[in-house]
């Protein structure tokens, strides 16, 4: 039988509309336990390459012939044997093209919201990495939040709406995944705005960032609401009164973790600021769009991620801990491991390291792990 070959933006499908899939997944079961693909109804069997390189025969039994099976592995060669293999063995299957690798990478635009001048405002949903990416279009402008370094895709994105890039933000200096803006205000001439706070040890020439900056997509306002705790310097957005981008501080199942800079005991004081304070004195009917998400259940059925504040002000545990020394404990003690090379991450989001795209890939490796639950 012919093998054939899954695109990540097949895959996605099956994660955002719950569609049935199994996946052998031939990575060793560190790297498969650590991260992988995620969806409601995706099954899985994890057995290395290795183990399987003197034939399918042990295996063949475990899979399924009632739903569509998925070889997965980190780059696509050891996938591409095993399905040939199976499909030897007269099983109908498929490999991941381009590997996990290829799955961190891709991004889903999903239109959130129509504006009141009658713009738009995308989402991009990096389903492998938990990355959210966000774009402002109005009367042929545009403005980007928190980029990721896959840069063309929001530059074709804009090219396709026929819009220019005139304004690129980041919340805050990430540690988790390499920021795109400083690339895309580069090739598009548009102003780059970055927290001044976390940019104490940046290399290259930046617009401050700061509370309460104002400009214009078009006729669309974009505010900036100074919210740190993530970092010194996270910064929220209130875009058109109606919709709140919260960085890394406020998700939709948890909250932003404040010891990436290895400064928790200092900021955490400042997260329960923002979280019971600034974020209060907001409209509950603002329309939380965060920098990252956990888990796929945070995934609307539209391949969304977004709820109105009011109803985080309700269900959201991080924001339910009245006693400080417990929300201290919450943020500060049994956090979650520390993303993958975040230390690198971060110098290379100063300037400070410059390393070629295929390191940039390996350093990014791993879920989203920027939130306490």
């Amino acid at each position: 039988m012919t093998v054939r070959i899954m695109k990540p933006v097949e895959v996605a499908r099956y994660s955002i509309d719950k569609k049935p899939l199994y996946i052998l997944d031939v990575r060793n079961e560190d790297a498969f336990v650590d991260w992988k693909i995620e969806g409601e109804s995706i099954e899985y069997l994890n057995i290395p390459y290795f183990d399987l390189l003197d034939g399918v025969d042990e295996i063949k039994g475990e899979l399924p012939k009632d739903r569509d099976i998925l070889v997965v592995c980190a780059k696509e060669g050891s996938s591409q044997m095993i399905a040939e293999m199976l499909s030897e063995e007269g099983m109908d299957v498929a490999y991941l093209e381009g590997g996990m690798k290829a799955w961190s990478e891709y991004l889903e635009p999903v239109k959130v919201g129509t504006l009141k001048s009658g713009g738009e405002l995308y989402q991009f949903v990096r389903l492998g990495k938990g990355c959210l990416s966000y774009m402002v279009i109005d009367a042929g402008k545009a403005a980007v939040i928190d980029a990721t370094r896959m840069t063309d895709l929001f530059l074709d994105f804009a090219k396709e709406k026929g819009a220019t890039i005139e304004h690129v933000f980041d919340t805050h200096l990430h540690a988790d995944h390499i920021s795109g803006g400083r690339v895309i205000a580069e090739a598009t001439g548009a102003t780059y705005y970055l927290p001044s706070q976390d940019a104490e040890e940046v290399v290259f020439d930046y617009h401050k960032l700061g509370d309460g900056l104002r400009v214009t997509v078009g006729k669309t306002l974009v505010e900036a609401v100074f919210s740190p705790g993530h970092t010194s310097g996270s910064t929220s957005f209130v875009v058109d009164e109606s919709y709140l981008l919260t960085g890394d501080i406020l998700f939709i199942d948890s909250i932003g973790r404040p010891d990436l800079a290895g400064m928790a005991d200092d900021w955490v004081g400042d997260l329960r600021t923002t979280l019971y304070n600034r974020y209060e004195q907001l409209s509950e009917e603002l329309v939380v769009l965060p920098a990252h998400f956990m888990e796929m259940k945070e995934v609307n059925a539209d391949g969304s991620v977004a709820k109105k504040l009011s109803t985080l002000f309700s269900e959201n545990h991080g924001l339910q801990v009245e006693d400080e020394n417990e929300f201290r404990e919450l943020v500060t003690e049994n956090l979650p491991p520390q993303p993958n090379a975040y230390q690198e991450i971060r110098k290379t989001n100063m300037g400070v390291l410059t390393p070629d795209a295929e390191t940039q890939r390996e350093m990014e490796i791993g879920p989203n792990r920027c939130a306490v639950r």
